[in-house]
């Protein structure tokens, strides 16, 4: 007795349908078949394009034996929060990874991350010294401040600064991000990775303590401690981490000793401060470290009726500007690139809430055709282009 199916067909009946329409009618079975391997091709490139950006860096790095996680000159939590994500990502697949960076950890916040999380940084002065050709470049998108940064052609770019930087393989630029943190700890969380609870032994694919501390915490420098410049991405990148925070670590590297000449260096900028109108601009002279100079323009930020600062100190033949603004008129990144833009060599930039520049003392003095800059003209053209004049 034939076999009924739920709809009262007979299993033989259909077998024997489906036969007569193969043999009746070969061009629709290679039709059918046609569409079906479209539809798989289709669904492929679906899959491919929904790829997460964590997922394709994972995949990229482990095609490598070593890469070079290279964080911009004087490197802050941002930036070495960013670098330790990318290392543990690289690890997780086998691949080699060193962290490296140029200029100087000088910063007592900066210091007190690199102890707190027992990080090794190893700091290279010329393009020879990366410990691989494979390079990824993190809290900046183009290599710079070291010699022979021209040649370097990084395989990767993670950042949200502005510019135009690109990695050869992989460039991941979110300038809406209030910090590169908040990038990395994206890819962690698409990856599946859960952070551990602090008092537990790491496990696979999960998200270490000192890895969810460093990210949290580069999110909150960024962005004064979710104040400023934010979006909703730092706010979700934070309940993610939430878990694997360690509290006593968060608060030793938030609350480290200040250097001596931080606070001399601050009341240099609050007593030799000009203000025209709602901005300020102050010469703090030599200094010997050149991270007290934010550190100052974030002081005299906080003075009732000024919306916008700059902050100039000088370090070996140097002119290290700092800017900061939290007046809408103002974009400090653009404030300080037009101020500086008629002396060679300068550099100069950043965002709209802050910004920094060097300017060499000699280029100041001026090359071939141009006359130079004194620093009362450089002050006037910092105070007209705070005011949009220039």
């Amino acid at each position: 007795m034939p076999l009924a199916a739920a709809g009262g067909v007979g299993l033989g009946a259909a077998v024997d349908t489906t036969a007569a329409f193969a043999l009746e009618g070969p061009s629709l079975v290679a039709v059918a078949v046609a569409a079906l391997v479209a539809l798989g091709v289709v669904a492929w490139l679906v899959a491919r394009l929904r790829r997460s950006k964590g997922a394709k860096l994972e995949r990229l790095l482990a095609a490598r034996d070593e890469v070079s996680v290279l964080l911009h000159p004087n490197p802050d939590p941002d930036a070495m929060a960013s670098a330790m994500a990318v290392r543990t990502l690289a690890e997780s697949v086998d691949t080699d990874a060193t962290m490296q960076y140029t200029g100087q950890i000088r910063h007592q916040e900066n210091r007190a991350f690199e102890t707190v999380l027992d990080l090794d940084f190893e700091r290279v002065e010329d393009a020879s010294e990366l410990t691989s050709k494979e390079v990824v470049l993190v809290d900046h998108n183009t290599p710079r401040g070291f010699s022979g940064a021209d040649s370097v052609d990084p395989f990767a770019v993670v950042d949200h600064h502005p510019g135009e930087g690109t990695g050869s393989e992989f460039t991941d630029v979110r300038t809406d991000n209030g910090a590169c943190a908040t990038i990395c700890t994206e890819y962690f969380e698409k990856l599946g990775w859960e952070p551990m609870d602090p008092d537990d032994e790491a496990g696979t694919e999960q998200l270490p303590t000192a890895l969810a501390t460093g990210l949290i915490y580069g999110i909150q420098s960024d962005t004064k401690h979710l104040t400023k410049g934010c979006s909703a991405a730092e706010f979700g990148a934070a309940s993610y981490l939430y878990e694997g925070v360690d509290e006593d670590m968060l608060d030793r590297i938030a609350n480290p000793e200040v250097d001596a000449e931080v606070l001399e260096v601050k009341a240099r900028a609050i007593t030799n401060r000009e203000v025209r109108n709602a901005f300020a601009f102050a010469n703090v002279g030599e200094v010997n470290n050149a991270d007290a100079i934010p550190q100052a323009a974030d002081e005299l930020l906080r003075l009732e009726g000024v919306t916008a600062v700059v902050v100039a100190g000088e370090k070996e033949g140097t002119v290290h500007l700092s800017g900061r603004s939290r007046d809408d008129r103002v974009h400090m990144g653009k404030t300080l690139r037009a101020a500086v833009d008629d002396i060679p060599m300068a550099e100069a930039g950043g965002h709209a809430r802050m910004g920094g520049g060097q300017i060499s003392l000699d280029h100041m003095e001026g090359l071939g055709p141009s006359r130079g800059m004194t620093m009362p003209e450089l002050t006037d053209r910092l105070f007209d282009a705070m005011s949009g004049d220039i």
